[in-house]
C-alpha cells in the first residue's frame, strides 16, 4: 500500500506493507485524509534540521542516547539512531474511510461502514490504517468522507471550547484564525456567544467573518487589548481562546489583559509560556490547557484498550467529541467547505506538503484522496530489491518484531555474522518500520503478517522480539511449521502457555529431531557467566548465590506492567532464575518470595521483592529485585560462595575471585552474552547437537517465575 512518510524535511510516498487486524481495532481503507498544516508543517520543518540541533531541543532524548552509549556501546546506539533516521516517520492524524476488517471484541461497527478516525499513532496518510475502537466513529448518513476526514481538527477545536465553558451572550476572543481558530469561532457562535477574532492574515479574518464571526480585530486598528475593552463596554472579554502557533510570550500576556475580572483563558495552540503574575493576579483569572481531542487522549487504557469513561462521569470524551463534530457538520451547523483549500491524490502528496511549507500562502485545509478501488491488500510481502542473495551454508533467519531492542542489539550482531546468518525477512506491526529495517539490514522482504514468515519454506529460523504476550503463540506457530526459534524472554506469561510448548515437544518425542528452541536467557552465555561456570565446575558442596538487581523505576502505566508485559518478575527476573539453574544445573525443589509495599500507586509490589530458590543438590539462590535504588549504583551484582571461594561479579564488566589462584576477568563494556547466544543457536541448528539451553532448564526458569508471581500477588 502507499503511505506518506516524512524523511529529512521532505514528504515522500512509499510502498509499505499494510497493517494487520488486531483485537479491539478495525482496519480501514482510507477514502480521504486531512493534512494539518500547523502540526505537520512544524514536524516536517523539524525533521529537516541537523541532528545536533534537534538534540538541543530535546535534552531528554540526549540523556537517553548518552545512557544507551554508556551501557550498550557505540554500535548499539548508532544502529538505533540510524534506524530511526532512515525509516522517517508516519504522518497524519485525521482520516475517513470504509471498514475492511473488524477485530475481535467490536460489535457496534461492521464491515463496509464509513468511519472517521483520529490519532497520530494510527490515522495516518495511508491507503489502509488500523485504528483502535475509541479512535473511530461512524460517519452520519449524507456526510461526505472528505468532510468527515477533518474529524480530529474539529474535535480539537470543540474540546477547547468545552474547556472555556461559554454561555449565552458572552464575549469571546479567538486569537489565531487558522483552521482550529475558524472552527472555534463557529462553535462559539453555536453556543450563542459574540465572537471577536484576531489574526495577522486579513484573508483568514475575512473567511471567519463570512462564516459568522461578529468582529474582526485588525492590526491597523490599534492595540488589541484597548479594542476589546472598547467593544465590550469596558468590561473585557469573558474568555479568550488561543489557537495561534508562535514562540512569542506576548500572546499569552495579551490574552490575559483582554479578559474581564474572573475571566478565563484557554490555550489550544502552541505559544511561549512565560507568564507575568501581574497579568492574572489582580483579576483572578483562570487559565486552562486544552488537550487535543478531549478526555481519553494519551490514556492508553482508553485509546488502545478500549476502556470507555461512563457518560455520567465524563460526558464528553474524545470519541464523543468526534461524533458530535460530525453531527454538527451533517446538520449544517458547522461549515467546513470554505476552509478546504485543495485536494490532492495520494501520489501528489509531496506537492501538497510543499504548499504547507510556504509560510506566506499556507493553505487552511488540504485533503488527500485515495482510490476506493485500490489494489492495496491486507497482507503480503514487500520485496527489497537491494537484498543480498542468500547462501545455503547459513541460516535464513526471519525477524518478528523490529523494535528498539532488535535494532540496537540483535540486528547489529547478525550483521557481523554473515558466516552464520542471512536476514531473510523482517516482520513488524508497522509497515514503514518493517520496510526501513529490511532495507537497512538487507533482508529479502518486509511484511506485517507473521503468517508470511511462518509459511515461507525458505525461512529456517525465527527470531521473536515482539511484546511478551505474543511470545508463546508465535513460538508455537513457528515450531509447528518446522522452524527453529529464538524467542526473547519470557517464553510464556502463564503455565497454560508454557504447557502448550512443553506438550509440543512431548508429542515430538523430545528435543532430538524437533526444531531447536532457545529462550533469550542471554546472561548465561556471557563470558563472565562462562568463567564462573569454569571456576565452580567440579565443586564438592552446594553453593550459595546472592544476586541483586537494582532494576530502576518504570512507571506503572508502562506496557511492561500490564497484560502485554506480564510484570517485571516474569518479564525480567526470569533471566536470573535461568542463571541460578545454569550455575547449579539442578532441579528447583522450593521457592519462596516476599515483597514490600512501597508507596502504592507509584511502585508495584512486583517491583520490590526477595525470591529464594532451593535446589535438589542443596544449593540456595536468592534474588533481591528492587526499583527503590539509585541509578548511580550498578544495576546487577552477584556473589557466589563455593568451596572456600567467593566470586563477585559487577554489572557484567568485572569478575573478581577470592580464595583461589584462579583469576577473574574484566571488560570495558557490558557483556551480557547476546552475540554468543546467537552463535550457540546457529551451532546447535547447523550441527544438530545439544541445545544451547536444555528444554527442562528453559521451562524451569519460567516455572520459578510463576511460583514467585503467585507469592507476590496472593
Amino acid at each position: 500500500m502507499k503511505q506518506v512518510l516524512i524523511q529529512n524535511g521532505q514528504a515522500v510516498v512509499e510502498d509499505v506493507p499494510p497493517p494487520q487486524p488486531e483485537s479491539g481495532t478495525i482496519v480501514v481503507r482510507v477514502l480521504n485524509s486531512c493534512i494539518s498544516p500547523g502540526t505537520e508543517g512544524s514536524g516536517m520543518k523539524e525533521s529537516a534540521e541537523p541532528l545536533w540541533k534537534r538534540a538541543l531541543k530535546n535534552p531528554g532524548k540526549v540523556k537517553q542516547a548518552l545512557h544507551m552509549l554508556a551501557t550498550s556501546g557505540f554500535s548499539h546506539t548508532r544502529s538505533v539512531v540510524q534506524g530511526k533516521l532512515q525509516s522517517g516517520y508516519a504522518t497524519g492524524y485525521s482520516a475517513a474511510g470504509r471498514v475492511m476488517v473488524v477485530g475481535a471484541g467490536i460489535d457496534d461497527i461492521k464491515e463496509g461502514d464509513i468511519v472517521a478516525c483520529a490519532g497520530a499513532q494510527c490515522a495516518h496518510h495511508a491507503e489502509i490504517i488500523r485504528v483502535p475502537r475509541n479512535l473511530a466513529v461512524q460517519v452520519p448518513d449524507g456526510l461526505d468522507a472528505s468532510h468527515a476526514s477533518t474529524v480530529a481538527l474539529g474535535a480539537i477545536a470543540m474540546q477547547g471550547v468545552r474547556r472555556a465553558k461559554p454561555s449565552l451572550g458572552e464575549n469571546f476572543v479567538v486569537i489565531g484564525l487558522g483552521v482550529i481558530g475558524q472552527l472555534t469561532a463557529q462553535f462559539l457562535k453555536t453556543n450563542g456567544c459574540r465572537v471577536i477574532g484576531a489574526d495577522l492574515d486579513p484573508e483568514r479574518s475575512r473567511i471567519a467573518m463570512e462564516l459568522g464571526m461578529d468582529i474582526e480585530l485588525k492590526p491597523d486598528d490599534g492595540p488589541g487589548v484597548e479594542n476589546v475593552m472598547r467593544l465590550t463596554g469596558g468590561l473585557g472579554a469573558d474568555g479568550v481562546i488561543i489557537t495561534a502557533s508562535t514562540s512569542s510570550h506576548e500572546v499569552l500576556s495579551t490574552a490575559f489583559q483582554m479578559c474581564r475580572r474572573k475571566g478565563r483563558v484557554v490555550l489550544v495552540g502552541v505559544v511561549g509560556m512565560t507568564m507575568n503574575r501581574e497579568d492574572i493576579y489582580a483579576k483572578e483569572l483562570d487559565f486552562f490547557i486544552s488537550t487535543s481531542y478531549g478526555p481519553g487522549r494519551y490514556d492508553n487504557n482508553y485509546e488502545e484498550k478500549g476502556h470507555d469513561y461512563p457518560p455520567s462521569y465524563v460526558r464528553w470524551t474524545e470519541n464523543r467529541n468526534m461524533w458530535e463534530y460530525l453531527r454538527l457538520l451533517a446538520d449544517g451547523r458547522i461549515n467546513i467547505e470554505p476552509l478546504i483549500s485543495a485536494t490532492h491524490v495520494i501520489d501528489d502528496a509531496p506537492t501538497a506538503y510543499a504548499a504547507i511549507a510556504d509560510g506566506e500562502h499556507r493553505p487552511m485545509i488540504t485533503l488527500l484522496s485515495y482510490p476506493e478501488n485500490s489494489n492495496a491488500a491486507t497482507g503480503g510481502r514487500l520485496l527489497n530489491p537491494s537484498a543480498s542473495p542468500s547462501q545455503k551454508s547459513v541460516l535464513n533467519l526471519a525477524l518478528a518484531g523490529a523494535g528498539g531492542f532488535a535494532h540496537g542489539m540483535h540486528l547489529p550482531n547478525l550483521s557481523r555474522m554473515k558466516n552464520l546468518y542471512c536476514l531473510h525477512a523482517v516482520m513488524s506491526r508497522t509497515g514503514h518500520n518493517a520496510k526501513a529495517t529490511a532495507k537497512q539490514f538487507g533482508a529479502k522482504y518486509a511484511t506485517t503478517d507473521y503468517r508470511e514468515i511462518v509459511s515461507d519454506a525458505d525461512v529456517d529460523a525465527v527470531l521473536i522480539c515482539t511484546r511478551h504476550d505474543s511470545h508463546a503463540k508465535m513460538t508455537l506457530d513457528a515450531l509447528r511449521a518446522g522452524k527453529h526459534v529464538i524467542v526473547e524472554k519470557p517464553l510464556a506469561l502463564d503455565r497454560d502457555e508454557m504447557s502448550a510448548v512443553e506438550e509440543f515437544y512431548n508429542n515430538a518425542g523430545g528435543e532430538s529431531g524437533a526444531p531447536v528452541l532457545l529462550t533469550g536467557f542471554n546472561r548465561r552465555f556471557s563470558k563472565f557467566s562462562r568463567r564462573i561456570a569454569e571456576i565452580i565446575a567440579g565443586r564438592k558442596n552446594p553453593i550459595i548465590i546472592n544476586y541483586r538487581m537494582n532494576a530502576g523505576y518504570i512507571p506503572l502505566d508502562s506496557w511492561l506492567h500490564n497484560e502485554q508485559g506480564g510484570g517485571r518478575n516474569i518479564g525480567e527476573a526470569c533471566h536470573i532464575y535461568d542463571l541460578f539453574t545454569f550455575f547449579t544445573n539442578a532441579k528447583a525443589v522450593a521457592v519462596d518470595a516476599r515483597s514490600i509495599t512501597a508507596e502504592p500507586g507509584y511502585y508495584s509490589n512486583r517491583d520490590n521483592f526477595i525470591a529464594t530458590v532451593s535446589f535438589d543438590d542443596g544449593s540456595i539462590a536468592t534474588l533481591t529485585y528492587t526499583a527503590l535504588g539509585s541509578k548511580d549504583f550498578p544495576k546487577e551484582t552477584m556473589e557466589i560462595y563455593c568451596d572456600g571461594k567467593i566470586l563477585s561479579m559487577c554489572d557484567y564488566k568485572k569478575l573478581t575471585v577470592y580464595g583461589t589462584n584462579l583469576s577473574g576477568i574484566e571488560s570495558s563494556a557490558f557483556d551480557k552474552g547476546h552475540r554468543e547466544e546467537l552463535e550457540e543457536f546457529a551451532r546447535a541448528v547447523k550441527g544438530g547437537g545439544a541445545w544451547p539451553i536444555p528444554l527442562w532448564q528453559q521451562l524451569q526458569a519460567m516455572e520459578i517465575a510463576f511460583r514467585v508471581e503467585e507469592m507476590l500477588t496472593r
